[in-house]
C-alpha cells in the first residue's frame, strides 16, 4: 500500500501538467502543420438535444427555423448538420435519451467567431429550454 501511495504522489505533478492545457485555438492554429494544399482551421462541433421537459421534442420545423435565424447568418460560409441519437445525465440525475443534432463548422478562429458560437449555444438553450449545448473544439487541416 505504501508503494502505491508513493507512486501516486510521484505521478500527481505529471497528471496536473496534463490537465493544465492551454486551449487557445488561435495559437494552436498557427502551429498546426498541414499537407500541401490544405490549411489549418478551427473546428467546432455543437451537440443539440431535442428533448424538452414537459413538452414535445424540438421539431424539424423548429430546428430549421433556428438554423435559418441563428446559425446561418453567423456562419454563411458553410456548415454541416448531422442527425444522431444521444443520452446524457442532466442536473436532476435522470438519464435522458433523445434524438440529437450535431452541427460541425470549420472556421478561422477569432474573437467574433467565438462570440458567434457562444451566441448560438445561448440562443438554443433559451429558445428550447435546454440545460446545455455541448461544445467540442478541435483543429483540422482543410482543403477545398
Amino acid at each position: 500500500m505504501k508503494t502505491f501511495q508513493f507512486a501516486a504522489l510521484l505521478l500527481l505533478p505529471l497528471c496536473a501538467a496534463c490537465v493544465a492545457v492551454d486551449s487557445n485555438p488561435s495559437r494552436d492554429h498557427a502551429t498546426l502543420t498541414c499537407r500541401e494544399g490544405a490549411r489549418p482551421m478551427a473546428q467546432v462541433e455543437l451537440l443539440f438535444g431535442t428533448g424538452r421537459r414537459g413538452t414535445s421534442l424540438v421539431s424539424e420545423r423548429e430546428w430549421s427555423a433556428f438554423l435559418d435565424e441563428e446559425i446561418t447568418p453567423r456562419f454563411p460560409e458553410g456548415l454541416t448538420v448531422l442527425s444522431g441519437y444521444g443520452q446524457w445525465r442532466g442536473q436532476s440525475g435522470t438519464i435522458s435519451k433523445e434524438r440529437s443534432i450535431v452541427l460541425v463548422i470549420w472556421y478561422e478562429p477569432n474573437q467574433s467567431r467565438e462570440a458567434a458560437i457562444e451566441a448560438i449555444r445561448l440562443a438554443y438553450k433559451e429558445r428550447f429550454a435546454q440545460e446545455s449545448v455541448m461544445r467540442v473544439d478541435g483543429l483540422s487541416c482543410v482543403s477545398f
